[in-house]
């Protein structure tokens, strides 16, 4: 009924494509219909309720194109049933053609349910034998597919699905363009006497069909980047959370094997304390644990130190009852104190103390580890924020809360160290109450 007004044909191609790219990149933008679209498996449930997330606003075009004459642009129910099969399969699309048919079918156009139907079959088909990338990649900019497709074959003659995609959309359209142009009251669909408007016609159902694809295959790769930036953090920081100095292992052995002789009960005790640590490091860990939990690690950490230095070594603790249960990043302590240790105490010949210190301040958590060792040669690390750089000299463990804080808590912690030559070092922590609260660079990776 369209085939002598090709200006009013080429006008509806036009306004189609921004039809089209209007609905797509709004569905795009909600939360629910993205994770419906990505989950890896669906329920019937999550089938169903996503067929309804594409088919209602489409729906309610086809209704529009019913009832407002010359308004015939609305009309995307071909190219959504053909989205339908591509992602979904067959069966999905059979359903979802249904849906889109059934406006037309109630305005008497009945060959649209079994049009439908027919295209929810073949495309599919091509869905269900095509490899997910061949459907995802697919271009509307049809010039460049071809392109890419002549220097292909001419290297390596083979079928590329996405030409062949290409073709059966343009073939698919064609025929219903022929249905309708024979009983136009049975069915609806463009068409013109005209070969250039047909061809037309007909390469713009391509561009329909990829636009969609375009912005949704956007949203799926960003998802991929966040899941590969959630797997990357989750190696860092287990990569960070299990570090430990392996002189601290080799002394650790070496004092076990001087003990087994001279004192073997404490040689065991201190296999069963190392053996502790390992399992702590070697485990599946959360990356936040209470404070009570990070010290009985520390402890056993802090014991054998004690039996290889002996007297030279004593630790304090001066730890608020009010902050065992506080979250903090598993596995944050044990570096600075070995720093302490090996850095402050280790090198003075007296040997010293090392005080552990928590508190609630300000709403607020503040852990010290304090010695009063040799203390950091001017020119070392000094007091400084988090965000501030860390300077050579200041030992591998430093770096490793500093980096680790970052991480997690961006600007919401400090990490300060106060060093007074020949007097010993302070290292202040301060962080939020709650592990998580006040974090916003990676709010979701890790809980």
């Amino acid at each position: 009924m369209h085939e002598n007004d090709p200006k009013l044909i080429l006008i509806t191609l036009l306004v189609e494509l921004g039809v089209a790219a209007a609905v797509a990149s709004s569905l795009a933008r909600s939360t629910h219909f993205k994770r419906l679209l990505l989950l890896r498996e669906r329920s019937l449930g999550d089938t169903l309720r996503l067929i309804a997330w594409i088919c209602v606003p489409l729906m309610l075009g086809v209704m529009v194109r019913v009832l407002v004459p010359n308004f015939l642009a609305a009309d995307l129910s071909f190219e959504a049933t053909v989205l339908l099969g591509l992602l979904l399969g067959p069966f999905a699309a059979m359903v979802g053609g249904v849906a889109l048919a059934a406006p037309a079918v109630l305005h008497g156009e009945y060959f649209a349910l079994g049009v439908n139907l027919v295209v929810a079959a073949i495309f599919g088909a091509f869905g269900w034998f095509a490899e997910e990338e061949d459907v995802w990649s697919f271009s509307p900019l049809i010039d460049l597919s071809i392109y890419r497709w002549v220097r292909r074959t001419v290297r390596h003659p083979h079928l590329d699905r996405q030409i062949f995609l290409l073709v059966l959309l343009m073939a698919v359209k064609f025929g219903t363009s022929v249905l309708s142009h024979m009983d136009p009251r049975r069915y609806f669909g463009l068409f013109s006497r005209s070969w250039l408007v047909e061809l037309a016609i007909c390469a713009c159902t391509p561009v329909v069909v990829g636009i969609p694809l375009k912005l949704w295959n956007a949203v799926r790769i960003e998802r991929k980047l966040e899941e590969q930036g959630r797997l990357l953090l989750e190696a860092r920081l287990d990569a960070l959370q299990r570090q430990i100095n392996p002189h601290f292992l080799f002394n650790t052995l070496n004092s076990i094997g001087s003990l087994v002789r001279s004192k073997p009960e404490l040689a065991r005790e201190m296999i069963v304390k190392l053996g502790n640590i390992l399992r702590m490091l070697l485990r599946e860990r959360e990356a936040f644990v209470p404070l009570g939990e990070e010290l009985t690690f520390t402890d056993d950490y802090l014991d054998i130190e004690v039996v290889r230095f002996g007297e030279k070594l004593r630790v304090v603790k001066e730890i608020s009852a009010d902050t065992l249960e506080v979250a903090v990043p598993a596995m944050l302590l044990q570096p600075l104190i070995e720093n302490s240790i090996k850095h402050g105490l280790e090198p003075r010949i007296s040997g010293g103390t090392v005080t552990l210190r928590s508190r609630i301040e300000g709403g607020r958590l503040v852990i010290e580890i304090e010695d009063d060792g040799v203390g950091v040669e001017p020119g070392g690390p000094v007091a400084a924020p988090l965000s501030g750089l860390v300077r050579e000299g200041s030992g591998i463990g430093m770096r490793n809360v500093r980096e680790r804080m970052q991480v997690l808590y961006g600007d919401a912690a400090q990490v300060e160290m106060i060093s007074r030559p020949g007097r010993g070092t302070k290292v202040r922590l301060v962080m939020p109450v709650g592990g998580l609260e006040g974090r916003e660079r990676v709010p979701e990776l890790l809980r």
